[in-house]
């Protein structure tokens, strides 16, 4: 990423302030555009990407009509046109749009339920509303989640997204959801054979969040989709390994089997340490070598392992190779790792540390090294 890039210069910039407030006027002549760019723009320096959705959502609120019906409809009318509905995946719309789900739920939540789900429903066609459904989850959980189901059904690929994305049980980012956590799974029965990857994905990413809370659920959610054959087989196998990865991290002995991997395959597996001693900030180098007396599909991570202490829970796991090793042809694997001082998902610190490697679920070799 270049040197200077702003996230959210790029994503909540004058430009974009003053475009929102042309199209709301174009839609309410009543509306003052100067004045709304004026007032956004001049905190806009201060405030970090997601409080410049709850500030734009803010002057919205201030300045929109003050009946919640005249305002969805004002909303309604200044929306640009859906997104391109011939596109299937990596459409996410413009984050410009956020602030309308903000400013729908602040209204509308408790006295307008309804005409706020159909306003999400026309906002989530320019911009992912995710985030600002969960409140209503929370809040009228039936009501919610049958419009979900029914969503999953729904003719634009981004509300059928919506359905799924919005009542993941882990959604990063998004305000925690009360409840069953499974609740979803039924609208995923109903999206999992969906035609758009932009759809799948969500599904895989939301059953991966079922996974982590009842692996069962989700393996038994696996298995019933290949019975209903809905899907064609190589999206469902995409989806399937996308769903389970953090059960297949975790050596999920029904996970791996799932996908075809033998969690008890007898495999031979040395590490060769390269770096005995490695500097924050230089490299981590080892080599790896797999042999095994019968062909066997393996899938093979390797785990940074921490000093105890330091409030750490587990090894850091990494994607290393997904391959066959046969009799006779060992199977040889390179990790280059450079020791980031700024990691943003875990911090290093120095003190002894160590690899392993892990075959299909299993923990095969270990070697240790000084972290300075």
């Amino acid at each position: 990423m270049a040197a200077g890039f702003s996230l959210k210069d790029q994503l909540f910039n004058p430009a974009k302030v003053a475009r929102l407030g042309r199209e709301i006027h174009a839609a309410w002549p009543a509306f003052d555009a100067a004045l709304f760019e004026r007032r956004v723009c001049a905190r806009l320096p201060e405030l970090e990407l997601k409080a410049r959705i709850a500030w734009i959502a803010a002057v919205l609120d201030e300045m929109l009509p003050p009946r919640f019906d005249h305002a969805a409809e004002v909303i309604e009318a200044a929306l640009p046109d859906p997104l391109d509905p011939a596109l299937t995946d990596n459409d996410f719309g413009e984050f410009i749009y956020a602030p309308y789900g903000e400013v729908a739920v602040l209204r509308g939540l408790e006295e307008h339920r309804d005409r706020l789900l159909e306003l999400l429903e026309a906002i989530t066609q320019r911009f992912s509303m995710e985030y600002a459904i969960r409140p209503v989850l929370n809040r009228w959980p039936d009501a919610g989640f049958a419009r979900m189901q029914a969503w999953a059904g729904h003719g634009n690929y981004h509300v059928r997204r919506l359905a799924s994305e919005g009542a993941r049980p882990r959604l990063p980012w998004g305000i925690g959801l009360r409840g069953d956590p499974l609740r979803g799974l039924l609208i995923l029965d109903a999206l999992h054979g969906d035609p758009t990857r932009y759809v799948t994905r969500s599904v895989a990413n939301h059953l991966n969040d079922v996974a982590r809370i009842d692996p069962e659920a989700a393996l038994a959610r696996v298995a019933a989709w290949r019975r209903a054959e809905r899907q064609s087989p190589a999206e469902l196998a995409w989806m399937t390994s996308h769903a389970l990865r953090g059960l297949v991290k975790a050596g999920h002995p029904g996970a791996l089997g799932v996908l075809g991997f033998d969690p008890g395959a007898e495999v031979a597996c040395r590490i060769d340490m390269l770096t005995p001693e490695a500097a924050i900030g230089g490299t981590l180098a080892f080599d790896v070598t797999l042999e095994a007396g019968t062909e066997l599909p393996v899938l093979v991570d390797w785990l940074m392992e921490f000093p105890a202490g330091g409030g750490r829970r587990g090894p850091k796991v990494f994607k290393l190779k997904k391959t066959v090793v046969a009799p006779g042809q060992p199977v040889a694997a390179q990790v280059r790792y450079r020791l980031k001082g700024d990691a943003t998902t875990f911090r290093l610190r120095p003190g002894p540390h160590a690899v392993a490697v892990q075959v299909n679920g299993r923990v095969l070799a270990r070697a240790p090294f000084a972290l300075g």
